[in-house]
């Protein structure tokens, strides 16, 4: 094979690395190595460094290839922690607001949104609600509305570059009740706008359902169990079901899941 033939091949990879089976990525690589004219290869990978730092990816080719490229550029992994009781009371409030943003190409987090909320329907917490999440009342009191704390997360996305039409991003949730029934029923209760963003979203139980063939009844507990991962933190914090559901969802990646939106548009 010639010289040229050689850097074909180089060029193919260097274009098709995110693409290209990982099974055959060693054998290829052996089979250039042999075929290079000298010092080729290691323009090669100097060009390659190069090329994903510029996208802002800062990872090697093998990881890069590790898994097939998701349809989203971020996502945005999302739980909320209520005001609850038994029975239950009416209207519950969302307490804690957590959100990941998710790097689409290596499933790593990159930035989080964090804050908890004043409840002002019902202001004192329940000892059912502390036991449950772990928020204790200190934790609320003389914290931001949720109408301040939705005018942060507006921010937030945008100094993250999520409100730029040309960058797709998608909300996750464990279930359908944080984004179909949680916020735009207290949105609605105080008279707030939902933004468009929040109105889409993918539900982590059934993307699971879909990728290993049954459906997790207890939620995270059970999706951890089924892909041989350690819980994170304590059950029904906000914020650690977030870094749940993130590691799940990069271990189902890996396997070469491809996240798809699940709920129905408004």
């Amino acid at each position: 094979v010639s010289d040229a033939s050689g850097c074909s091949m180089i060029a193919l990879l260097h274009t098709g690395a995110a693409k290209f089976p990982q099974n055959l990525l060693p054998r290829t690589r052996q089979a250039v190595c042999s075929l290079r004219p000298p010092g080729v290869l290691k323009g090669y990978s100097s060009i390659v460094s190069r090329k994903l730092a510029s996208h802002g990816f800062g990872a090697s080719m093998a990881a890069m290839s590790s898994f097939p490229p998701q349809r989203y550029h971020y996502f945005l992994v999302l739980d909320f922690e209520a005001t609850c009781d038994k029975p239950q009371i009416h209207p519950q409030e969302i307490i804690e607001f957590p959100i990941l943003k998710l790097n689409g190409r290596t499933m790593e987090i990159e930035s989080t949104f964090h804050m908890y909320v004043q409840p002002v329907v019902h202001p004192q917490l329940t000892p059912f609600c502390t036991e449950l999440t772990g928020i204790i009342q200190g934790m609320v009191d003389g914290q931001p509305s949720l109408q301040q704390v939705l005018e942060r997360v507006d921010e937030w996305m945008a100094k993250e570059g999520l409100l730029d039409p040309s960058v797709k991003s998608i909300f996750v949730t464990c279930g359908d009740w944080d984004l179909k029934v949680m916020l735009p029923g207290q949105c609605q209760y105080l008279g707030l706008p939902v933004a468009d963003y929040f109105k889409q979203w993918i539900n982590l139980k059934k993307a699971y359902s879909f990728a290993m063939g049954s459906w997790p009844k207890n939620g995270l507990l059970d999706m951890n169990k089924g892909l041989n991962l350690q819980h994170i933190g304590r059950p029904h914090s906000g914020i650690d079901d977030c870094k749940n559901i993130a590691n799940i969802m990069k271990t189902l990646a890996h396997r070469g899941f491809i996240f798809k939106q699940t709920s129905k548009p408004f």
